[in-house]
């Protein structure tokens, strides 16, 4: 069935992503069906650099724990793309007078949901926030910087005709999320709350990677983006949600943390991914692989095969890093030790836990412990906005027609709701099996004298601290 326009008139399906589908190329998604690419989103789809993508994982090396989990982000940018527009063409179909939304509107968000990722290192997140630390001191690279880069060499290198203006709020779309610029200084503000919300976390890319992981990896997710999609509307340049819409609200926070939880930081995957870090790290003198983040010329022929390409290399240089690969590939892993969650009146004051402080907690007598020898993972766990509700940041209106709106307590909502809003996990994995009792002897002694209790569960099992056999 068709959308209705602002003079009541139903619309055909074929005109109502704001323009004539019979001249877009469509694609079947698993997740939202057939999505449309109009001509001048096709211009940066049909590029090299877009194409990469196909060759990133979104959840990286997850696939090892949850076998489904093999999608890219090219899948997922088309998601995005296609749900940004759908959520423009949602608000020009209720506000579009008012809002004055128009075509260049349109395009601008749908480009910005396309480009949204297109700067994304390897492996998921661990590219930047695991590995380039370890090799760059200091450094302060994130994707979203990299992805305008990429959308200004894209655009030089094969001279797409495009508005500047256009690619200027594009690149302002993607930085939305953690930009210092008030958002509401900014024309029709609510445009830059669609792709990258930086107010509340509520946006669309969330909206498509939260139900594709879900469906990727086998879970139910009760999530109903839609039932958001079909009743937000903007007021005082800010989008907003009925209050009867509070709950979905939450549940896409909740879901995400519970993915987080179950999936992101599975134990498995967190120990394939320290073993993927060391890899890198150990490869990244030889082969220089941190110095692709300086140009985009020579970034977008980085990605995930970077492992194929140590792993088969037959450099001495790359001994230690194919020895590592062969590892995983054997599933001779770094073994899980133990982990606990750090207690909430710790939570404000909480320092990261290192190899050394675990090492240093070794008491004298048996095996002695180095650092080597020992990896630490420190976890955070939140509903996007760390210690704080982004219920808080949700402004709510109580009806279609209403033109008031305002925030919404929890306790008016239900007693059942969180009243912490974020969970610090610290885990500790032995980098040889052998160890595994004397690490997980040194870790309880560091809870011990950290905290004055072990704040583990429970003890490592003891069929865990006997040597394995390989």
């Amino acid at each position: 069935m068709g959308a209705y326009n602002n003079d009541g008139v139903l619309l055909s399906p074929i005109y109502c992503s704001g323009q004539d589908l019979r001249f877009s190329k469509h694609v079947h998604d698993n997740v939202h069906g057939n999505i449309y690419l109009d001509p001048l989103s096709l211009k940066f789809i049909d590029t090299e650099e877009f194409q990469r993508l196909r060759d990133l994982k979104q959840l990286g090396v997850t696939n090892s724990v949850f076998p489904g989990a093999v999608h890219s982000r090219f899948e997922h940018s088309l998601g995005v793309y296609w749900l940004a527009g759908e959520a423009v063409q949602g608000l020009k179909n209720y506000q579009g007078l008012e809002l004055d939304i128009d075509r260049f509107d349109l395009q601008t968000v749908k480009i910005a949901g396309l480009l949204h990722d297109v700067g994304h290192g390897p492996f998921s997140h661990l590219f930047e926030r695991e590995f380039l630390p370890r090799v760059q001191s200091g450094c302060h690279w994130s994707h979203e910087d990299m992805s305008v880069k990429m959308i200004d060499h894209i655009v030089n290198q094969h001279h797409i005709d495009i508005d500047p203006e256009m690619i200027k709020r594009v690149k302002e779309m993607i930085l939305a999320s953690g930009t210092a610029m008030p958002i509401t200084s900014r024309e029709k503000p609510f445009l830059y709350e669609i792709v990258a919300n930086g107010r509340n976390g509520i946006d669309v890319d969330k909206f498509d990677y939260i139900v594709r992981d879900s469906r990727a990896c086998g879970l139910g997710c009760n999530f109903e983006f839609k039932r958001l999609m079909e009743t937000m509307r903007v007021l005082d340049g800010e989008i907003c949600y009925r209050a009867k819409e509070y709950l979905t609200v939450h549940k896409l926070f909740v879901t995400r943390a519970d993915l987080y939880r179950t999936v992101y930081t599975h134990p498995k995957v967190k120990a394939i991914e320290l073993m993927v870090v060391d890899a890198l790290v150990k490869a990244n003198d030889y082969l220089q692989i941190s110095s692709h983040i300086e140009d985009p010329a020579e970034y977008w022929k980085l990605d995930d095969s970077i492992i194929k390409t140590i792993e088969t290399a037959p450099n001495e240089e790359l001994k230690e890093a194919r020895d590592l690969i062969l590892r995983i590939r054997r599933r001779n892993l770094y073994q899980f030790c133990n982990e606990y969650a750090v207690p909430k009146e710790q939570m404000e004051h909480f320092k990261k836990v290192t190899a050394q402080d675990i090492v240093c907690s070794q008491k004298n007598g048996g095996v002695i412990l180095k650092e080597e020898d020992v990896a630490v993972t420190n976890i955070k766990i939140d509903l996007t906005r760390g210690s704080q509700n982004p219920l808080q940041s949700l402004i709510s209106v109580q009806d279609y027609e209403s033109k008031e709106k305002f925030p919404i307590r929890d306790d008016r909502i239900s007693h059942l709701l969180p009243t912490s809003y974020q969970d610090l996990i610290v885990r500790v994995y032995s980098k040889k099996p052998e160890l595994v009792g004397p690490i997980s002897e040194a870790f309880e002694n560091f809870q011990l004298k950290t905290y004055g209790i072990k704040a583990q569960v429970c003890p490592t099992p003891e069929k865990k601290k006997r040597p394995r056999c390989f």
